[in-house]
């Protein structure tokens, strides 16, 4: 799809990649609906969108709340005129020791990075494939294509959201809407900050910056393809695991010593 002339809606967007995804569309000529839960920072956010794009809106939404992003795609296809591109980025993470991740911890991780996401999708996919196009771009992580240390909760619900993906592809193969899946790597966003009761992210991880990954899912949009990885190099991390499981499960063990030690 080209993004010019589009309207296209995005989760997460107060903070990190989605803050800096936002107004980059707006930039290149897109109407942007965007969501978040912080309705300050999300202000901020929709001025420098409608500094290209006058029109845009904006949903305080807590993306946590299953039915609240159900009904932010209701709000926004009417408010907007319909959707484009329905970016699903907003997500959560949890570093604890396995056996201390609460049921709590577990559904909060799951709503928010799987099925809020795949719930907005299917409230929005039926619409685009009767109007005869559309694009959802799942926002997922290196964590969906390998397991990270003490990150139990956030890569089940990133691995789901990738096989979630997949499927969804094959299914709408013979339709006009396209399903577009971004695996990030390690991003400079507030995910990585450690929070009371959680360990410290992974020692020595190289840090792209949020614009960078942004233009990526711009890239992604308006270009064929299915998965993308910010940066591409993270890919080389998904053959490693793949072609030794053992060794990246020894890998990751080391390094859970490390940021337990640390924590």
């Amino acid at each position: 799809m080209r993004i010019e002339g589009s309207t296209v809606l995005v989760t997460g967007a107060s903070s990190g990649i989605g803050e800096a995804l936002a107004p980059m569309l707006a930039e290149r000529g897109a109407v942007v609906g965007i969501a978040a839960r912080r309705p300050d920072r999300l202000q901020r956010t929709l001025e420098r969108c409608r500094e290209h794009s006058p029109s845009s809106r904006s949903w305080t939404v807590d993306l946590s709340d299953v039915e609240q992003a159900v009904g932010l795609v209701d709000e926004a296809w009417d408010a907007l005129g319909g959707i484009d591109c329905l970016v699903n980025n907003a997500a959560i993470g949890k570093r604890k020791l396995l056996l201390e991740h609460t049921a709590e911890d577990l559904d909060e991780v799951l709503r928010t990075d799987f099925l809020s996401p795949v719930r907005m999708s299917l409230a929005i996919l039926p619409r685009m494939v009767g109007r005869g196009s559309g694009t959802v771009v799942n926002v997922a992580s290196g964590g969906g294509r390998f397991g990270i240390v003490h990150e139990s909760a956030y890569c089940a619900a990133k691995f789901a959201l990738s096989g979630w993906s997949e499927v969804a592809a094959m299914d709408l193969a013979d339709t006009p809407v396209e399903i577009k899946l971004v695996q990030p790597g390690a991003i400079a966003t507030e995910i990585w900050d450690q929070r009371p009761g959680e360990l410290p992210g992974l020692p020595g991880a190289e840090f792209a910056t949020a614009e960078t990954c942004a233009a990526g899912i711009v890239d992604a949009i308006e270009t064929e393809g299915f998965e993308f990885f910010v940066p591409a190099e993270l890919e080389t991390h998904v053959q490693t695991k793949n072609a030794d499981i053992r060794g990246w499960i020894d890998l990751m063990a080391a390094l859970g010593r490390t940021k337990a030690g640390a924590g």
